[in-house]
């Protein structure tokens, strides 16, 4: 066992927990300078950051519960990601058929509002309501990319073909698309490059609190090896788990608590041609969508259920399944069926416990919370992806009452690695990047700029044909791009690299599989020794 006690190796701020609050906490400070670590005990984005529907979004439901502030801050939150960056997130325009039975949640405050003083509206959501709240949708928000809501004749527009007849109008709105788990990852890379060490596969054993530091037991989940560190300040960004940490790992006392929301997704071959997406509303009052995912196939979520344990893996139940594809088949044309689904999903949303009567009503709002008791202790509640940089913000906010000397907010308008380019040119950097390496085939061009943005080309560096690229192992994966996670990315298993960094496990068979999860782990373990 090693232990680390000198005054000279205390780090300023110790974080635990590496999906995207975590991570974007560690950007952001090591950007004003203090000296970061960062644990994570298994991989980056393992729970909930990878398990999201993949949008930033203001959250168009959320305003029928009146949460303004966290919708505005939302939309206005949309164009500045985009701009940092353009290559793991690009805008979606979202289709929300109409039809005059639609109904509300009747839990809502909109829903109790309407009940009292339009009873006769019988929770039925009019046409005029659903656009008074797009409405507020396109101004809460400052837009300069996105476009506003229009009006769609589902008859004559191809967004009709595929929906039930029924549906002859719609709402067409604006939101993004993001790549989750790529986005913590590029976090975390910013966060290094920076000065901050990023220790993945290292659980927090315990810390105990000092009046001026917290000494923090580690314990290498690969090796078994145990050392100590020494922090000026903790922040708990544990997730799912941050009540559990707060508890159990660093022994404190506390009533603030998370409400554990799972939500489930399905994956089906591709369901429509277009490239927009659906929201849909149920009778019961809630709402699903349907998007284009991964080029052959539709992506179809979410549920909203507790989950009482984190310590449970969350999976999308027979229950949820069932949900899902009934659902969406009271919109299709052509039903959904169980036996389309090849992939399901679940993470599980660490909602701030509002004491809220259903897990669709819990709030969204994140909660920070800062101890100075002994040495500083940052908890972070709730949160959602879209506003993990506002909250970033707000933790350094909190953080800087225990180093006042902190300078000022800087990560709006600073691109994230490969997002160093305008999100119109995304177009111009596939064409430049199809005739650099004129080997690659379409879908290889289009999915390495997804992925890496301008870093396609430190990837791909000197190639001039295929076999410089190494093994194959199938849907356009290579020996150099396996290499690249693996020293850029804290890549350690097909896991890892086929679910989170890339969803290419869709695209693989199980021999492939196994292939890439064997290349990989004998490549770090070599790298490690």
């Amino acid at each position: 066992m090693t232990d680390t006690a000198h005054t000279s190796d205390i780090t300023d701020l110790f974080v635990i927990g590496g999906g995207i609050n975590g991570c974007g906490i560690a950007r952001d400070a090591a950007g004003r300078g203090l000296s970061v670590a960062l644990a994570e005990k298994n991989d980056l984005a393992s729970a909930t950051s990878s398990a999201s529907t993949k949008l930033f979004h203001g959250g168009l439901r959320y305003l029928e519960y009146f949460e303004f502030r966290l919708v505005q801050e939302a939309l206005i939150e949309r164009e500045v990601l985009l701009r940092a960056m353009p290559h793991i997130s690009w805008p979606m325009r979202f289709v929300l058929p109409f039809h005059k039975d639609m109904r509300f949640d009747n839990t809502t405050p909109t829903s109790k509002l309407l009940t009292t003083f339009m009873p006769w509206m019988k929770g039925r959501r009019p046409a005029w309501l659903i656009r008074l709240g797009l409405f507020m949708y396109d101004t809460l928000g400052k837009r300069g990319i996105l476009p506003g809501t229009s009006t769609v004749d589902l008859t004559t527009d191809e967004a009709g073909k595929p929906l039930n007849s029924k549906f002859k109008k719609a709402f067409e709105y604006s939101d993004c698309w993001v790549e989750d788990a790529r986005l913590v990852v590029l976090n975390a890379r910013d966060a290094e490059t920076r000065g901050a060490e990023i220790l993945t596969r290292t659980e927090v054993v315990n810390a105990t609190r000092h009046a001026d530091h917290w000494e923090i037991r580690l314990k290498d989940l690969a090796t078994g090896e145990e050392t100590t560190r020494r922090a000026k300040m903790l922040v708990n960004a544990g997730g799912p788990w941050v009540a559990d940490v707060l508890r159990q790992k660093l022994g404190q006392n506390s009533r603030e608590s998370v409400r554990l929301v799972r939500g489930s997704h399905i994956v089906v071959p591709k369901l429509y041609d277009h490239g927009r997406c659906y929201f849909f509303q149920g009778q019961d009052g809630r709402i699903i969508f349907a998007i284009p995912y991964e080029e052959d196939f539709t992506l179809i979520g979410t549920t909203d259920a507790d989950h009482p344990d984190p310590e449970t893996k969350p999976v999308c139940t027979e229950e949820e399944q069932d949900y899902l594809v009934d659902f969406a088949s009271n919109y299709f044309e052509k039903p959904v069926s169980r036996d389309q689904i090849v992939w399901t999903y679940s993470g599980v949303r660490p909602l701030y416990d509002d004491g809220a009567s259903s897990a669709s009503a819990a709030t969204r709002e994140y909660v920070l919370t800062l101890d100075q008791t002994q040495a500083p202790l940052l908890n972070v509640f709730g949160g959602k992806i879209t506003t993990y940089r506002k909250l970033a913000e707000a933790a350094l906010a909190k953080i800087g009452e225990a180093f006042p000397d902190l300078s000022d907010n800087w990560t709006a308008g600073v691109p994230l690695p490969g997002g160093d380019f305008p999100v119109e040119d995304v177009a111009k950097l596939r064409d430049r990047l199809a005739r650099d390496y004129p080997f690659l085939t379409p879908y290889a061009v289009r999915r390495l700029l997804r992925a890496y943005g301008t870093e396609a080309w430190d990837l791909l560096s000197d190639a001039k044909g295929e076999a410089d690229l190494g093994q194959s192992f199938g849907a356009t994966i290579t020996a150099r791009e396996l290499d690249w996670a693996i020293t850029r990315e804290w890549v350690r298993s097909g896991e890892d690299y086929l679910w989170r960094r890339t969803k290419l496990g869709l695209r693989l068979n199980e021999a492939e599989r196994a292939a890439v999860d064997t290349y990989i782990r004998d490549r770090a373990a070599r790298l490690a020794a």
